[in-house]
């Protein structure tokens, strides 16, 4: 007895498709955050314990010596960067605890671009780091930081563009790896010198020679920098306070403007997201 063979017809990839990818990925990863209240609040605290415990702390030491302003309003915009790439870092994570549990490889067998997937992974993370960048921005007016309307939108613009390169950043890294622990290591690894390198807790000027040209390297600088010209262009400081707190980036005598630092992390963002893809295409 003969039988006839059914065909299964399989979608045809487009850009449609790929589209449709990044919105359910985009909406997955926001859903993942908002029902997991443990992470929020995980991720608010190490910002909030530097800004007021040691912000408080080391501006009792330079009391005094910068008379016009709190320690903790120059420490500000640098914690609201380590919130932003804390938590893009942990949103990135989520690729490996996909691949973990089996989600990612049912993800790989529709028909979309690997491509789609991880940009809707970015996404996903920057505005969910975003989200948490707004949490600290609420907090301005205790470390005496206007509620002034352009400021806050200009934070919330350099945050999501900051957040969205960290994003690109941790898929980068997180593309080929196998298990959370390893992927956390190595993010504190990257993670913990940056931080320190950015003067996102110390100002960048008067610093030796070597400590200089490690925070000109450092592409976290050129995050944090515009977001403290940003906050520093709203307050009444003395004018040599504010050489000393906001002295800016140098490359040697050229101070780099705030057009420019934002241009290089867009620009970083990009050669991260195409190096996330091509890795995400080896990997599986």
């Amino acid at each position: 007895m003969a039988t006839e063979a059914i065909s299964v017809r399989v979608p045809v990839r487009s850009a449609g498709h790929d589209v449709r990818a990044i919105k359910i990925v985009l909406h997955r990863e926001m859903l993942r955050f908002v029902n997991d209240r443990t992470r929020m609040l995980s991720m608010l605290m190490q910002p909030v314990l530097w800004l007021f415990v040691m912000g408080t702390g080391l501006g009792s030491l330079v009391q005094g010596s910068i008379p016009g302003i709190d320690y903790r309003t120059f420490m500000y915009p640098g914690m609201i960067s380590m919130t932003v790439i804390m938590t893009g870092m942990f949103s990135a994570g989520s690729i490996v605890w996909d691949r973990e549990f089996g989600f990612l490889r049912e993800m790989l067998v529709a028909p979309v671009s690997r491509g789609a997937i991880v940009v809707g992974k970015c996404l996903g993370g920057a505005i969910v780091a975003t989200g948490q960048g707004i949490v600290i921005l609420a907090m301005a007016g205790l470390v005496g930081v206007p509620y002034s309307p352009p400021l806050l939108l200009t934070l919330l613009a350099e945050m999501f563009l900051a957040a969205f390169t960290i994003t690109a950043f941790g898929v980068m890294l997180a593309a080929r790896m196998k298990n959370m622990q390893t992927f956390f290591g190595l993010m504190q690894m990257a993670i913990m010198p940056m931080m320190f390198l950015s003067g996102a807790m110390f100002p960048l000027a008067n610093l030796p020679s070597w400590l200089h040209v490690l925070t000109v390297i450092n592409p976290m600088t050129y995050a944090v920098d515009p977001m403290r010209q940003a906050v520093f262009s709203h307050l009444n400081v003395p004018a040599q306070v504010d050489a000393v707190l906001n002295p800016g980036v140098l490359w040697f005598t050229y101070q780099v403007p705030v057009a420019l630092e934002l241009g290089i992390v867009a620009a970083l963002g990009a050669l991260l997201l195409a190096v996330g893809v091509a890795e995400f295409r080896r990997a599986e």
